[in-house]
C-alpha cells in the first residue's frame, strides 16, 4: 500500500473500539511508545489553538480533566509538556485514581492537582473530606473550568461504555454550562469560553455506535490516535466532535475490516457510467418512475428532472394525467408509458395509505402490483424469477407497500419520520431514529433484507454484500444544511435510480456503493447550488506521529478560512446541478 491510499483509507474509515485495541497491541509488544507520541502530538495541538487564539502558551491557563485509565494518562502527559512550556496546567482528578506513571512526569513539570472526589486514592491527595468540602472542591473546579483558555477532555476513553456517571457527567454538565455562560465568545483566555479538545473521544459519546445516551463534553476539537473510530463518522456522536485531528501512529490498517466508511469523491467518480462512442440511449440505462400524484405532481417532476440529469440513457414515467403533463413540461426528453427499464423508482410524492373509505390512489395501486414481483417466499423457483427483476428505489409513500421479505436490489430511502413509522409497522417499539440512527438502519435490513438509505445531515447506507455476507455501512455527509428543503429527497430518489440504470441492474454486490454514491453526489450537488463550503461531516486533519504540526501542507487551513453559509435553494437547484457535479468527478 502506498502512502496516498494509506491516507485514503485513514481519512474515511473507521474501525471497532476491539479492533483499535488489536491494532495497537503489536505496536506496545515492539516497545512503541504510543501513549507519548499521542501526548506529544496532543500538545501541539493545545499550542496551536492558543496560537489561533491569540493566547501564547506561557500565559495560558489548561485545564486536564483526568481519567483513571490511560485516556487520562494521554491527558496528563500532555499537559506535563505544556507545563514544561510555561504554560499554567492544572489536572482535575475525575475517578479514584490517575495513571501512575503520567501523574508523576505531571506532578514534576510543576502542575498542581485538586481532588474533588472523596474517595480518591492519588498519592499526597487527601481523601476522605465531608460532604461540604466536595460541594466547595466542585464549585473551585466550576471556577477553573470557566477561567481556562484550553480544557481537555481526558476523562474516558474509547473503553467506556453507556451513559457517564458521577463525578464525570457532573463535569461534562459543567461544561455545557461554561459554553453557554460566555456568551458565544469562542476566544481561548481573556474571559470567553475555553476552548474544549477531546483526548481520542469527547466524554460521554458510544464509540462503537455513536449514539449519545446521556451528558457528554461537546468538543471543539478532537484529537484522535491512530485510527479513526465509529463515532467520529456515525451521527449524531459525529455532531459533537468539533474539528477532528487524526495521529497517524503506524497502525496495520489491513490487520481488520473497517466498522463503517465515508463514501468520498473517489468512491462517487467509481459510480456514473462514463460515454462511450458505441453508446445508444438504450445502452446508457433507461429509468422506470412510479412518482407523483394528483395531490404532489412536483414529486414526479423532481424524479425526472434528476434521473434525466444525472447520465442515463431515457426516462420513462407512469402516472395520471395532471402528473405526465407536468413532467413533460419541464422535461420534454421524458417517455410516458411503460416499456424495457433497468431500474426503478416509485413512492417520491405518493401519498400514504388512505383513511376510511377514501379510495386508493392510483399511483399506490401500481407501485403495489410492482413490489408484489420483489416479494421472497423461500421457493427457490420463484425467488429466481425475483432476483431477475431490476433494482428498485423504495420512497415516501411506497414504503409501507414492502413486501415482507426482499433482497439488496431493492433500496429504501426514509428520513428519519419515515424509518420510525416503517420500524413501528415491522413490530419495533419506542424507536428513535433520530438518536438512534444507525441501530435503526441496521434493524431496518435485518427486517427486511432489503438495502437501505437513511436520509440525514450524515445518511446512512446499510447492506448485505452477498459474496462475502457481510453487513457493511457506508456513510455520507457531503451536503449542506440548506438541502433541508422540500423535495430534496425526490431528487436523490431520481439520482439514485439513473445511476442504478447504469450499472445495468440485476447485481446486488454494489447496490449499497451505489446508494452511497448517490447521496455524495446529491450532498455535492447541493453545496455548488447553495455556494456553501459547509457539509455534514469535515474530513479530518492528518497528523504525523511526531507531533501535531504548526500548519498542514494539504490545504487544511485555507478550508478552515473558507467557511462560506452560501444561501438557500430549492430541490430543483440541486436537480440542475447535477451535471456539472458529475462531469466535474468523471474529469
Amino acid at each position: 500500500m502506498d502512502d496516498d491510499e494509506r491516507r485514503g483509507i485513514l481519512l474515511t474509515a473507521a474501525w471497532s473500539a476491539e479492533d483499535v485495541r488489536a491494532m495497537e497491541r503489536p505496536l506496545l509488544d515492539h516497545g512503541v511508545p504510543l501513549m507519548r507520541m499521542a501526548s506529544s502530538a496532543l500538545a501541539g495541538v493545545v499550542a496551536d489553538a492558543l496560537e489561533d487564539a491569540g493566547v501564547a502558551v506561557d500565559e495560558a491557563g489548561v485545564v486536564v480533566l483526568a481519567g483513571a485509565g490511560n485516556n487520562g494518562g494521554d491527558g496528563l502527559y500532555a499537559g506535563a509538556e505544556l507545563a514544561r512550556r510555561g504554560a499554567d496546567v492544572t489536572a482535575v482528578a475525575v475517578g479514584r485514581g490517575l495513571h501512575e506513571r503520567a501523574f508523576a512526569d505531571f506532578v514534576q513539570a510543576g502542575g498542581s492537582v485538586p481532588v474533588p472526589a472523596p474517595l480518591s486514592e492519588i498519592p499526597g491527595c487527601s481523601p476522605g473530606f465531608g460532604a461540604g468540602e466536595a460541594g466547595e472542591r466542585l464549585r473551585a473546579a466550576r471556577r477553573l473550568l470557566g477561567g481556562a483558555s484550553v480544557v481537555l477532555d481526558a476523562m474516558t476513553g474509547i473503553g467506556a461504555h453507556g451513559a457517564l456517571r458521577g463525578l464525570a457527567a457532573t463535569l461534562a454538565s459543567m461544561l455545557t454550562d461554561v459554553r453557554g455562560d460566555a456568551g458565544g465568545n469562542d476566544d481561548a483566555g481573556g474571559g470567553g469560553r475555553p476552548v474544549i479538545i477531546a483526548v481520542d473521544v469527547p466524554s460521554g459519546l458510544g464509540v462503537d455506535d455513536g449514539e449519545v445516551p446521556g451528558a457528554c463534553v461537546d468538543a471543539d476539537v478532537t484529537v484522535t490516535f491512530g485510527v479513526m473510530k465509529p463515532f467520529l463518522i456515525l451521527p449524531p456522536a459525529c455532531a459533537r466532535c468539533g474539528n477532528v485531528a487524526l495521529v497517524d501512529l503506524g497502525y496495520d490498517v489491513c490487520s481488520a475490516e473497517p466498522a463503517v466508511r465515508m463514501a468520498d469523491a473517489a468512491l462517487a467518480a467509481s459510480v456514473p457510467r462514463p460515454p462511450r462512442r458505441e453508446d445508444a440511449k438504450y445502452s446508457r440505462g433507461v429509468v422506470g418512475l412510479i412518482t407523483g400524484s394528483e395531490r404532489y405532481p412536483g414529486a414526479g417532476v423532481l424524479t425526472a428532472m434528476s434521473a434525466a440529469r444525472s447520465g442515463c440513457g431515457m426516462v420513462r414515467h407512469l402516472g395520471p394525467r395532471r402528473v405526465e403533463d407536468a413532467v413533460l413540461a419541464a422535461v420534454p426528453e421524458v417517455v410516458s408509458g411503460k416499456g424495457r427499464v433497468e431500474s426503478w423508482v416509485v413512492g417520491s410524492g405518493v401519498p400514504a395509505a388512505a383513511a376510511g373509505d377514501s379510495p386508493a390512489d392510483p399511483q399506490r395501486t401500481a407501485i403495489g402490483a410492482l413490489l408484489a414481483h420483489y416479494s421472497l417466499t423461500g421457493d427457490d423457483e420463484a425467488d429466481a424469477r425475483v432476483r431477475d427483476m431490476p433494482p428498485i428505489v423504495v420512497d415516501a409513500g411506497a414504503l409501507d407497500l414492502l413486501p415482507d421479505r426482499v433482497d439488496g436490489r431493492v433500496v429504501l430511502t426514509p428520513h428519519a419520520g419515515e424509518m420510525a413509522a416503517l420500524l413501528g409497522r415491522l413490530g419495533e417499539k419506542d424507536v428513535d431514529v433520530a438518536a438512534r440512527p444507525l441501530r435503526s438502519a441496521l434493524r431496518a435490513h435485518e427486517l427486511t433484507g432489503a438495502t437501505v438509505l437513511l436520509k440525514g445531515s450524515v445518511t446512512l447506507v446499510v447492506w448485505t454484500d452477498p459474496i462475502s455476507g457481510r453487513v457493511r455501512t457506508l456513510a455520507c455527509g457531503s451536503g449542506p444544511g440548506w438541502l433541508s428543503t422540500a423535495g430534496s429527497g425526490d431528487v436523490l430518489a431520481g439520482l439514485l435510480g439513473s445511476l442504478l440504470a447504469q450499472r445495468g441492474g440485476t447485481n446486488p454486490s454494489d447496490t449499497g456503493t451505489v446508494a452511497a454514491a448517490a447521496a455524495y453526489l446529491h450532498g455535492l450537488a447541493g453545496r455548488r447550488a447553495s455556494g456553501s463550503t459547509l457539509a455534514g461531516w469535515r474530513e479530518p486533519r492528518l497528523l504525523s506521529s511526531a507531533g501535531a504540526p504548526s500548519r498542514d501542507t494539504d490545504g487544511g487551513d485555507a478550508e478552515e478560512r473558507d467557511r462560506s453559509v452560501g444561501h438557500p435553494i430549492l430541490a430543483s437547484d440541486v436537480a440542475r446541478a447535477l451535471p456539472s457535479v458529475i462531469g466535474g468527478l468523471l474529469s
